[in-house]
Parts: C-alpha cells; structure tokens; sequence
C-alpha cells in the first residue's frame, strides 16, 4: 500500500498542453469513480486549477499504479499516453506526501503563498469523501495537510501583501497604458478570479468597469460590490469595440473570443486594447495575438510579474522546510501504527511466491511455451492476483481504525495464512529495499 501522486503543473508543462488536461467540475465524481475502477487504485482525489492537474492516490504496486494513472489520463482526455507522458511528473511515499504540504500551502503556486489553492485542495478532498474514493490513508493525510496549511497561513503571514495573478494582470495593464483613470474596462465572467481582478482594479482608480456574464444574476451581484455596469453576455462584441481593457477567467470548455470576430472588431477600432486571459483553458484564441493592436496576454505571460515580487516570500518557503519534514515523518508513523502495512505487504509477497510457484510448475507441464506466451500467461496472472486482492486490502484498511481493529486484523491474518514469520521477512525484504535505496 502505497500513496503516489502523478501530474502536470506550470513547472513541467505549458498552458497549450494544460489547458487540455482540466476536469470539468460537473465530471469530477464520474472521474474520481472511473480511476477507483483501474487496476491497482485504492483510494484517490484529483486536484484540477488553471495551474495543475494532479492525481493523488493509494496504490497497492508503485510500477503498476504508475501506469493505471497514466492510462486513464489518456482515456478521460481521450489522448494518446506518450503525448502526455513528457509533462507528467510521479512523487512516490515521502515525496508525494512533501508535496501536497506545500502545494496545499501555497508553497508550489505560481504566487507564492496564494490561499486560493487551499480552497481548491479542500473542495477536491471534500468531492473525492463524499463520492466514496478516499479511505483510511487520504483522509487522514488530507485533513493534516489542510490543517497545516491554514496554520502556515496564520503564523507565517506568507500570503499578505501575495502577488496574484489577478494583480499582475492590473500591474500589465499600469504599464501598457500608465494610468487607468480614464480608461474603459470590461470583465468577462463574474467568479473568483474576476472578483479578485476588481478588488486590484478598484485600488487603481478606474470608475468605468463592465462585468459581462452568462448568468447575468451572477454579474450583477458582484457589479453591486463595485459600483461596476452589467452588460448582455449576447452584445459582448459591442462592448468589446469601446473597451480599452478586457479581463477575460471563464469557465468555458473552448475560446469564446475568436480571432474573426477580433479582426473585423479591430479593423473599426481607432485605439489599441489589451486582453488578458486568465481562464484555463483559454478563453481566447491565440491567433488573435497576431492582430495589429490586440494585445493578449495568457496565465504563463504573467508568470514574470507575479515572480518579481516574491523573494520574502521565497525566505519562508525555506525556512518552512524543516517542519514540512517533520509533518511528513509524523504522517508515515501514524501509518506504520496502524498496524496493516505490514500485513498487506505480507500478503502480496505471500501471493507472488504462489505465482511464481504456478510458473515454474507451468512451465514444466508445458515446455513447448514461447517465451512471449510464458511472459503473457504470467501478466495475466499477476492481474487476476491484483483484483483479488484489491477488495480485502481496502477492507483491512478500514478494519484498521475501528475500535475492534486488532481482532480484526487477527482474524484476516488466519483467513489468508499469515503467520508472524511471513510479516517479519517481508518487514525485513522492506528495510532492505529502502536501504539500497
């Protein structure tokens, strides 16, 4: 029993490829119900941003798990798995484990020490518990990690005075044009993101600001706290032609501005307007980048400003450390008192040396096998041995944290045949492995 995490974030992919791999909310728990099915899955919750796609999860096999989450990225998205590959990144036990700390802290985002993400990790754990794909392991892990998270915020201050994206959208904007006193802008979408662009728009002095949404009851709730107009999602391209910014965070699937529209829009308009889109994916179309007097801007376009003003917050991450380790060390002890690592490790060794047995004994009643038929009949096995073994590990996890959890644990060990002896080799065969390591 293993916990592995697999994804792509602004570190190890662009915003083209990002932007392909994003879970629509609405599909959240189909997904998180679609991976629990995959060989190897024990429990998991997916964490999906505008800045990363990541898979955290309990896997009985580290090699096995590995390649049952890249499988179904590439069949939820419906992309071939060496496409996708070259952006993924694995963190396996300790590492997995260090990372949801910081990321969950806001020590891996784009703005350093952002809280929006520690919404984003608790809305994630709370869609995955509800659906039923967590368990003993991520329940208890992503409860520790949100509860750190919320305490570097308070005693750290780390996300005071935090460039956001948001603000380095306004800070482009400043330098493009200078001051923005008399300048016209429209904001398409009314969710987080946009609220956050005008609270920065609102310290700029701007007073002519356009909120234009699908849901109009949803625009001009937030056009309330701003003293902001409200247009018609339908004439957006009339309010586009006046405007001299435009801030566009949708939750569209696909561009809604488009290159056509823009060029016939900007081939009428005397004056120059910038664009900056912060949805993922992307709300506008990139061609519209290479129209005369369209200035578009992207998340990753805004990565420089946002890191310009980050070297304090730099200092914390740092000293910030050491306790993640210790947190991290804490969590593996809590594990190994449970008292059932042990065990599940006892009996997939238990049940190898009956594969391997079954091999050798097949192998000498049928010695005209191929090699390639030998080493298929074995893959074959090893599968059935995984599925049957994928229930009663899940079980005894659960049995773990019961009140009656040690006879429970006594009476799965005498069910399978797990003595003593075969729980202190296979602690051996581990400390061993983790020692050449």
């Amino acid at each position: 029993m293993f916990i592995l995490t697999m994804g792509l974030n602004h570190h190890t992919a662009p915003i083209d490829i990002r932007e392909k791999l994003v879970f629509k909310e609405t599909e959240e728990e189909m997904a998180l119900i679609t991976l629990l099915q995959e060989k190897s899955i024990l429990e998991n919750v997916i964490i999906s941003t505008c800045n990363r796609t990541e898979i955290v999860a309990v896997v009985d096999q580290i090699h096995t798990g590995r390649y049952y989450l890249k499988r179904f990225m590439a069949n939820w998205f419906q992309m071939d798995m060496e496409k996708i590959e070259p952006y993924l990144f694995f963190h396996e036990e300790k590492e997995a484990v260090n990372h949801l700390y910081k990321v969950t802290a806001g020590l891996d985002s784009l703005v350093l020490g952002e809280t929006q993400i520690l919404g984003q990790v608790k809305h994630a754990f709370e869609i995955a518990k509800q659906t039923g794909t967590t368990g003993t392991l991520l329940n208890k892990l992503f409860r520790e990690v949100v509860t750190f998270a919320k305490k570097v915020h308070h005693q750290t201050k780390i996300n005071e005075n935090a460039v956001s994206v948001s603000y380095a959208a306004v800070e482009v904007a400043k330098k493009l044009y200078g001051s923005l006193e008399n300048k016209k802008i429209v904001l398409v979408g009314a969710g987080e993101m946009s609220e956050l662009a005008l609270q920065n728009l609102a310290g700029s002095g701007i007073a002519d600001i356009t909120i234009i949404n699908r849901t109009k009851a949803n625009a001009e709730i937030l056009a309330d706290q701003f003293q902001a107009k409200v247009g018609t999602y339908e004439e957006m391209n009339n309010y586009l032609s006046i405007a001299d910014i435009v801030l566009v965070s949708t939750s569209a699937d696909e561009p809604i501005i488009k290159q056509k529209d823009m060029q016939i829009l900007m081939s009428q308009k005397s004056t120059s307007m910038l664009v900056i889109d912060i949805g993922l994916p992307r709300n506008v179309e990139h061609d519209c980048s290479y129209i005369p007097n369209f200035h578009l801007y992207d998340i990753d376009d805004l990565a420089g400003v946002v890191s310009a003003n980050s070297l304090e917050r730099q200092k914390i991450v740092l000293a910030l450390e050491n306790t993640i380790e210790t947190e991290v060390q804490n969590f593996f002890e809590w594990e190994k008192q449970l008292g059932v690592v042990p065990v599940i490790r006892a009996l997939r060794e238990k049940a190898l040396e009956m594969q391997e047995i079954t091999m050798t004994s097949l192998e000498n009643k049928l010695p005209g096998l191929t090699e390639r038929e030998y080493i298929q009949i074995g893959k074959h096995m090893k599968s059935i041995i995984n599925q049957m073994l994928k229930q009663p590990i899940s079980e005894l996890k659960e049995m773990s944290v019961e009140n009656e959890a040690p006879t429970s644990i006594e009476h799965f060990k005498r069910i399978f045949g797990l003595t003593e002896l075969d729980i202190t080799l296979s602690e051996k065969t581990q400390e061993q492995a983790e020692t050449r390591s």
